[in-house]
């Protein structure tokens, strides 16, 4: 039998980010520095969304990355926008919430199965900060199961006619908000199933209303939104894509979304446990200092190891999306390790911040309850889990 020989794999792997990345996490840290971080706990207290600070990223070219510059946008490959949302989750989850939500869920139905008119029509604004835009995908009764929509389009005299009611919509009803993509029933296929569409509802569409939703536990300083439709009339035009393929631009839109929520998981456990380690440097408790206590140096140690090994599993994702190769299944498996691990850096945050630690004015309260939602948004860890068994289950 012929001995194996060794290859060099792990020489040819490379985990250096390119100088372009490496400036590109360096100006958005210092921006959520300098413009979010002073604003960050009143912005949340007061539950206000900051159109002047969404124009400022705007200014920065912070909300429209992914887009070619052709429609205005910045042209940024996968790993360069996570490493974006990444450093303003670092500062807060709220701001990265809004970045996140207009770049994955809001622009990109419309640039990746828009057709040139309606590209023309809302990109550039939406890149350069002056307008946001929705994703209406999720209702009262159809979160996790978003294929029972009951919001429903009917074809009526050469328009659309639409009803019903969509919520938890994040940047659908702020001042500058200009519409959203609303997955509507259009039909029966000839299985019997739904037929879903996509349409695009412009803010000014008689009969349509948006409304801000207060009191959240998480994310208080991102604009949430219930939708109402009551017989809204929305032009032939306004459809995106081909009619019956909503759901499945619907799905496409997530996968992208979830290296987008794994982000900010990952950037917000990276602010904890910087924020605990500057806390646990300064705290002293039986004539040291916190850290210096082998409990809590071995804390900061695990939380540290996690976000690494967080880290490497969501850039890998978002490699394979970048060289075009499948990332469904890594996208989930990112989402889900990567929302665990912010809650466990958070936990373990705050129990180093003891008694301090539950007052808002410190930043790791707000880490804890921010990261309440990763698990939720953008498909529960339930379905993550879900979708990543099934890829196993068909070894992928």
């Amino acid at each position: 039998m012929q001995k194996l020989k060794g290859f060099a794999i792990l020489g040819n792997m490379d985990f250096n980010l390119s100088p372009e990345q490496e400036l590109l996490r360096k100006t958005v840290r210092e921006f959520a520095e300098q413009e979010i971080k002073p604003l960050a706990f009143d912005l949340n207290q007061k539950e206000e969304c900051s159109i002047e600070v969404i124009q400022k990223m705007g200014d920065l070219g912070l909300m429209g990355m992914t887009v070619s510059p052709e429609y205005g946008g910045q042209g940024f490959d996968p790993l360069s926008y996570i490493i974006a949302i990444e450093e303003i989750a670092r500062v807060d989850g709220s701001h990265a919430a809004t970045v996140a939500a207009h770049n994955g869920l809001g622009l990109s139905p419309i640039y990746y199965f828009g057709n040139e008119q309606q590209k023309r029509r809302y990109l550039p604004d939406l890149c350069a900060g002056k307008a946001l835009w929705g994703f209406g995908l999720t209702e009262p009764e159809a979160g996790s199961d978003a294929g029972n929509s009951q919001t429903v389009a009917k074809w009526v005299h050469g328009e659309w006619l639409i009803n019903g009611r969509k919520i938890f919509i994040t940047n659908a009803s702020t001042s500058i908000t200009r519409g959203s993509t609303v997955q509507a029933v259009t039909g029966r296929r000839p299985d019997g199933h739904p037929e879903i569409s996509c349409i695009l509802v412009e803010q000014n569409a008689a009969g349509f209303t948006a409304k801000p939703m207060h009191h959240k536990l998480v994310w208080r300083a991102s604009n949430t939104s219930e939708l109402y439709f009551e017989d809204v009339r929305v032009p032939e035009a306004n459809l995106l894509g081909k009619r019956g393929e909503g759901f499945k631009m619907m799905l496409q839109t997530l996968d992208g979304g979830r290296l987008a929520i794994a982000a900010m998981g990952l950037g917000g456990a990276q602010g904890a446990l910087e924020e605990a380690l500057k806390y646990s440097q300064q705290r002293k408790t039986f004539g040291k200092h916190l850290a210096e206590h082998q409990t809590i140096a071995f804390y900061l140690a695990e939380m540290q190891t996690e976000i690494e090994a967080a880290r490497s599993l969501l850039y890998r994702a978002c490699w394979l999306k970048g060289e075009g190769k499948p990332f469904g299944n890594f996208a989930a498996m990112a989402k889900l390790y990567c929302s665990e691990v912010m809650k466990r850096v958070a936990h373990k945050a705050v129990q180093i911040h003891g008694g301090y630690g539950l007052m808002e004015e410190f930043p790791v309260a707000r880490f804890y309850r921010d990261q309440r939602l990763l698990e939720i948004g953008e498909g529960a860890s339930e379905v993550q889990k879900m979708v990543i068994s099934r890829h196993l289950l068909r070894g992928q």
